[in-house]
Formats: structure tokens, C-alpha cells, sequence
């Protein structure tokens, strides 16, 4: 009896671990695809540069896709229901329209070009972290999705009979047209797809996207479609137009125009699968094949699944949680993968990329890195990579300071090697010290500097601070400028940033200098509102002023994406020169308190994404920032959906839920400290990087004893008589422990 006890017990053991969840078993993908989320459920490797997607944007429930009529940024929602195609490069949780080309879409019987033809519903959706499948109703085919960094793997099971594998090269996302393809052999493609005119505000507007891709099965017929420009009248005649699509078959000639394709065609006398993987490049079609080959060549779905699968665990595994429900689980993992998606690798597998602006190739040893959303992502997402994953934080630096060698200016939005200038002020120089600042030292601090001196200092020809010249002589952005007031807060916070850097490199005129511009925002506070309020270029206020408008996207005068309320405590480097305007500690928590009792917070925007934790600041009235945070996260971060609210803006939406079920959170960007609230897991662990921080890892945890508001903090065992702590004072600490009341 003992003998099978034992034996009873080690098989229960050895099943328990079997089946224990890894982190990245966590994460579902499908969170987000709703309420303007726009993430995409289909697979993507850590930081990688192929993506595949659903495509289901352009059906029938919203024909014709008219981008400049619907705002469509997402290749995927979730409620529509009639797929096109898979979608080889895409963008996560962005608020404009770009990439989402190179739809790939298996079909069977004869061959439909037209998309809302061979179109279909589809069911049985799987989504997981590195992969995706689904089946398409319409003709019986199983499709199966996993990317390695730079190669999408499609794997379709067809029923027997007539099949086909279709590359349409018209649909996208993308404002550019244009596309080039040429089919090589009948088990392999390569061409180019032309994308770019992000937010339509890109100078450089169109680049190119390379592609080759490999078939497993070389196809009994293969060729190409060309829909012919629409031409009317005596030119239709004089042109021979009819209308009709271009069916070039067993064509090996390179094929240029805005709507093409090709065709892979079979005739299966049985259930046959096909493998694709397409191996993308900005730099040319051979890097593209290189890309191919190095990744994934010799390698089946099933291996390439795998290696994306580890590398997410292990990446996802770098905070381990306990406590807390799956679906708590679910919601965190699946916010750190999304944060684990932009900024991503631009480099070819060679190391080869394009600069920005020179037309040049470049070539990096390490990683050069995309998809730089800075205006949403310098709150939150930099500070949890440089916490978390400091040497991808470090070569995101290295890439930000390539650019300004290149370009001659940092980033401010940049994609793809295209800078478009979107969205206001100088994030860049906040992100930077921030890094600087919590000891990820390891870049040209001085190259930096100078041109964060840059940005902040030429008035002409300014690309990245237009407005400087009223901003240095009165303080503030007139109405002249589009977001007066919001571009005065958001180049405040870079100021105050720039000063904290001088003042660590002894630049003790500069620290003085960049100080003062940074609490300029005090010159349009309206004591009688308790408001920020934009200001004419003679220095009276602008008439008539609702503090309301501007919520909900609606334009406002003087604010970006938002109004005074949401705006109005945007400044959390100055919060004792604030309190002091809003009359002590009374007035400003009255005044924070109203924005949420009247519904003027906004949790799915940036400008007041950190309010919930500014109670912190007042004496007495932290427990309202506990209380906040933990209804936020209930009733904004669901596993579902529409589990994000609104759009991601690349991580950033995943990043604040991240920090607020951890218990911390980066509250004045630029300076090294967090914000304590009450950690929504019983233990968090995070594996600290150790070439950066002393210690392996740090533990914050929560007294499970009780339920109610934080009693008091320990560090290490010692009373911390603080509702904020230092970077430094928290890597190089154990233990973080919360003991509520």
C-alpha cells in the first residue's frame, strides 16, 4: 500500500508539471482586436520584422476599402467576419493605416481573382503567442500560421481536388500603391510591394517592402493577374480596355502595376498540405532570400513554431506572477507580449538596413530597431524595457542616436526608416535620460546630449520643435500653433528631461536654463478654472474656451487629442509648483478628484494615462490611487477581445496595466522613480539583466492577510516611509513588500 502511495504520488507530480502553464501559454492574442484596439491575433516573433495576420477588413460589411473614409490602421477586428487573405508585414496597435500587404489566401476550384469573390467566412480560430490558425468555410482548407524573426511559415491543408495558393499584391493597408512580381520557378516567387504616407504625413511617403517566397510543392500551374488602370471613353477605345483582369499564365516575366498577383495551382488526388514561408527585407529581394534561408531553411512549421515558442517563454518568463486568476494571468502575460512587439528589428539577418533620409544602406552588428511611437511610448514602455530588458533598451538608444547621425535630427515618429513627424513634441530626449539616468549607460551619452541640445535649442528649420521660437521668448505656444497648450507640456516635460541630463554631466548652466523653460507651462494656468487655457499670440487669453472641448478626438484649440481636464495635471515633474496653483494640497486633490467623478478621464489616451497614481502626492490621500488603479485594471483590462481600451499605441495601453498589477508605476518620465500602489498579484519576481543591476532579481509582494489600502512598505525588511521609490533604491533592494491594512 505504501509502495503505491508513493507511486500514486510521484504520477501525480510528475502529470501536475506536465501540465503547468508556462508564462507565454498565458497570452492571447485575440485581446485587443476589438474597441479600436488594433492589435492583430496572428503570429509575430519577439521584436520581429514578419508579422502574418488575418485580413478581414475588406468585405463585404464595409466595401468598398475606402482608408480615407474609414479610418482602418488594423489588418483584423474581430467582428468582422469575411476574410481576404493573411497579411505578411503588419503594425500592432497603431492609430494609422500602413503595411498589412502581401496577402497570401488559399482557395480551391478555378482560380477568382477579384478578393471580394474568392473571399470567405471562416471559424475555429486558435490564436497563441507564434501562432495562429483557422478554417476557411468556404472551401474546406485549414490555414496555420508561425513566423521565425524574418520569415512568415504558412501551413494550408487542402481537401482533394482543384486548389490554389493566391499572392495578392493590391490589397493593404497601406496609402502607397504599387507593387513589382516575378515568379521564378513553380515553387518560388519574389517581387516588391511599395508602402508608405503614414498618417499621409511622411515626407519621404513611399518605400519599398521585399519579398521571396518558397513553396513546399511545386505547383502544377502557376501565373499572374494585372487588373488594368480603369480608363473611360475615346481613351478606353484608343487603349483596347475591356474591363477585364490580365490572366498571364506560366508567365516568368517581371509583372509591374498597382493590382496584381500571382497563382500556385495543384490538383491534389488526395489531402495534401502546403508549406509557404516568405521571407521579407527593406533592403532588396537577395536579402529577403538570405533572410529565408538563414532562418528557416531545413526547418519544418512545426520547428520554426517551436523556436518562437521558446523564445517568447523566455523572454515572458523574465516576471514570473503569482496569485491572482488565470484570467489576471492572461491580461498581464498578454500586455507583456504586446509590449514585446514594437519597437521592432529593421536589420536583414546580415546586418544590412536602409537609413533614414541618405538613401544609403546601413549595417549594424547588433540590432537596428523600428517603429518608434515615441509620443505614446516614452510614459511607460521605455521605462518597463529598461527595468525588464535593459539590452534591448540599450540598442533601441543605439538605434535613436543612428538616426539623428543619419537623419541629422533624433526621432520623434519614425517608421521603417521614414520619419513622419506625427503627433507633437520632443520624446525622444525623455527617453534617453530616462535610460541614462537607471544606469543603461552603455551608448555615446555625449552625441546624445548634443543633439537633445538640438532639438531643444535651433529655432529654424526645426523639424521636431515647430513653434520654438514663441515657446523660448514667452514661454508657451501661442493659438498661432496647432495644441498650443499640449505642445507646451509635452516640450516642458523634455526640458525638465534635458536638465536632469545636464545636471548628471555637471552642465550646471544648462540644468539652470532648461529647468526654467520646463515649468513655463505655468503662464497659462487659468486661476479662476484651475485649468491650463491656450493664449493668443498678444497674450490674452483665447475666447471663447469650453475646458471640455476637445474630449473624444473632437478638435480643440489648443489640445492634442484631448481638453484641459485631460491635460491639466500632464506635468508630473512640477507637482509641488501645481499643488502650489491650485491651492495647496486640498484644492489639487479636489480639483484630480473631479476629473474622475465627472467622467473626463479618458484611460484610453496618453495625456492622462498617469492620473490615477498622482494621489501618491498628497499626504492622506493615497489610498485613492490604490482604489483607482485596482477598478481601472477590472474594468478596462479584460481577458477578451475588447480587452484593451482603445487603441495599444504600440504597448503603451499594455504597459500601464503591466506596472499597475506589479504595484509600480514610472511616474514623471525622465526621472528615475516609481509610484507605489497595491500589487494585484500575492508575489511578482522579475529577473533583473545583470549586466546593468547588481542583484538577480527583485521580488515585490503583497501581505496576504489582508485586503484593505497599503499600511506600510517595506524594503528589504526596513520601514520605507514613501508612497514613491528610486530606480536605484528598487533594482538594488530584494525585496519589496506591501503590508495592507
Amino acid at each position: 500500500m505504501k509502495l503505491s502511495s508513493i507511486f500514486c504520488a510521484i504520477l501525480f507530480l510528475v502529470s501536475s508539471v506536465s501540465f503547468a502553464q508556462e508564462p507565454v501559454d498565458y497570452v492571447n492574442p485575440i485581446i485587443g482586436t476589438s474597441n479600436y484596439g488594433a492589435t492583430f491575433p496572428g503570429p509575430i516573433a519577439p521584436r520581429g520584422m514578419a508579422s502574418i495576420s488575418p485580413f478581414n477588413v475588406a468585405g463585404p460589411q464595409n466595401l468598398p476599402l475606402e482608408k480615407d473614409s474609414r479610418w482602418l490602421s488594423n489588418p483584423y477586428v474581430h467582428e468582422n467576419t469575411f476574410l481576404t487573405g493573411f497579411s505578411q508585414v503588419n503594425l500592432s496597435g497603431v492609430g494609422c493605416p500602413e503595411l498589412g500587404v502581401l496577402l497570401l489566401m488559399p482557395t480551391t476550384g478555378a482560380v477568382e481573382t477579384d478578393h471580394l469573390k474568392y473571399g470567405s467566412t471562416y471559424s475555429n480560430e486558435v490564436a497563441k503567442a507564434g501562432y495562429y490558425s483557422t478554417e476557411i468555410d468556404k472551401y474546406n482548407v485549414k490555414a496555420e500560421f508561425t513566423t521565425s524573426k524574418r520569415v512568415g511559415v504558412s501551413k494550408f491543408t487542402f481537401p482533394k481536388g482543384e486548389s490554389n495558393i493566391l499572392l495578392n499584391l493590391g490589397l493593404g493597408l497601406t496609402n502607397e500603391q504599387g507593387a513589382m512580381v516575378q515568379v521564378v520557378s513553380s515553387s518560388e516567387i519574389e517581387g516588391m510591394r511599395s508602402v508608405g504616407s503614414f498618417c499621409y504625413n511622411s515626407p519621404e511617403a513611399a518605400y519599398p517592402v521585399y519579398f521571396v517566397a518558397k513553396f513546399s510543392k511545386p505547383a502544377d500551374n502557376f501565373g499572374v493577374w494585372k487588373k488594368p488602370t480603369t480608363y473611360k471613353g475615346v481613351e478606353a477605345q484608343w487603349m483596347g480596355y475591356n474591363g477585364k483582369t490580365r490572366m498571364m499564365d506560366a508567365s516568368t516575366k517581371m509583372v509591374v502595376g498597382d493590382s496584381i498577383g500571382t497563382y500556385f495551382s495543384y490538383n491534389f488526388n488526395k489531402t495534401e498540405t502546403v508549406e509557404v514561408k516568405i521571407g521579407v527585407s527593406y533592403v532588396s529581394i537577395e536579402n529577403a532570400r538570405e533572410n529565408l534561408e538563414q532562418e528557416t531553411s531545413n526547418k519544418t512549421f512545426n520547428d520554426v513554431y517551436k523556436e518562437t515558442y521558446n523564445e517568447w517563454n523566455k523572454l515572458l518568463s523574465r516576471i514570473k506572477v503569482e496569485g491572482g486568476s488565470k484570467d489576471d494571468k492572461t491580461v498581464f502575460y498578454t500586455a507583456l507580449y504586446h509590449t514585446l512587439i514594437h519597437p521592432n528589428t529593421l536589420n536583414d539577418f546580415n546586418g544590412e538596413y536602409p537609413e533614414i533620409k541618405t538613401g544609403k544602406i546601413g549595417k549594424t552588428e547588433g540590432t537596428r530597431y523600428t517603429v518608434f511611437s515615441l509620443w505614446d511610448t516614452y510614459r511607460n514602455v521605455h521605462q518597463l524595457m529598461s527595468l525588464v530588458y535593459p539590452q534591448q533598451q540599450s540598442n533601441m538608444i543605439k538605434s535613436m542616436l543612428d538616426m539623428y547621425d543619419e537623419n541629422g535630427w533624433l526621432p520623434k515618429w519614425e517608421l521603417n526608416s521614414t520619419e513622419t513627424f506625427t503627433m507633437v513634441g520632443d520624446p525622444a530626449s525623455i527617453v534617453i535620460t530616462d535610460t541614462y539616468l537607471k544606469g543603461i549607460q552603455d551608448f555615446d551619452v555625449k552625441k546624445a546630449y548634443k543633439a537633445m541640445l538640438k532639438g531643444a535649442d535651433q529655432i529654424e528649420d526645426n523639424p521636431v520643435r515647430p513653434g520654438l521660437k514663441d515657446y523660448i521668448e514667452k514661454g508657451y505656444l501661442t493659438t498661432d500653433n496647432g495644441g498650443s497648450v499640449s505642445t507646451t507640456q509635452e516640450y516642458n516635460a523634455a526640458d525638465y528631461s534635458i536638465a536632469l541630463l545636464a545636471k548628471e554631466l555637471g552642465e550646471k548652466d544648462d540644468y539652470k536654463r532648461f529647468y526654467n523653460r520646463s515649468i513655463s507651462y505655468r503662464k497659462l494656468f487659468d486661476k479662476e478654472l484651475k485649468l491650463l487655457r491656450p493664449r493668443l499670440n498678444n497674450g490674452n487669453w483665447y475666447e471663447p474656451f469650453d475646458p471640455n472641448d476637445g474630449a473624444n478626438f473632437s478638435e480643440n484649440v489648443g489640445f492634442i487629442e484631448g481638453n484641459a481636464w485631460q491635460y491639466a495635471f500632464m506635468i508630473p515633474h512640477d507637482i509641488l509648483g501645481l499643488k502650489k496653483l491650485m491651492g495647496g494640497n486640498k484644492g489639487f486633490t479636489n480639483q484630480l478628484q473631479k476629473v474622475f467623478d465627472t467622467n473626463q478621464y479618458d484611460m484610453a489616451n496618453e495625456p492622462d494615462i498617469a492620473y490615477p497614481f498622482l494621489f501618491n502626492y498628497v499626504k492622506g490621500e493615497e489610498w485613492r490611487s490604490q482604489k483607482l488603479v485596482e477598478e481601472l485594471v477590472q474594468q478596462h483590462f479584460t481577458n477578451k477581445p475588447d480587452g484593451i481600451p482603445g487603441n495599444d499605441d504600440t504597448g503603451t495601453m499594455s504597459a500601464w496595466v503591466v506596472y499597475a498589477m506589479m504595484g509600480i508605476y514610472p511616474i514623471a518620465p525622465g526621472e528615475p522613480k516609481y509610484s507605489i500602489t497595491k500589487p494585484l498579484f500575492d508575489k511578482i519576481t522579475i529577473q533583473l539583466d545583470s549586466k546593468y543591476y547588481k542583484n538577480n532579481e527583485l521580488i515585490i509582494e503583497k501581505d496576504t492577510n489582508a485586503d484593505g489600502y497599503i499600511k506600510e512598505v517595506l524594503l528589504n525588511g526596513k520601514k520605507h516611509r514613501s508612497y514613491f521609490i528610486n530606480h536605484d533604491d528598487l533594482v538594488n533592494g530584494n525585496n519589496l513588500k506591501i503590508i495592507l491594512k
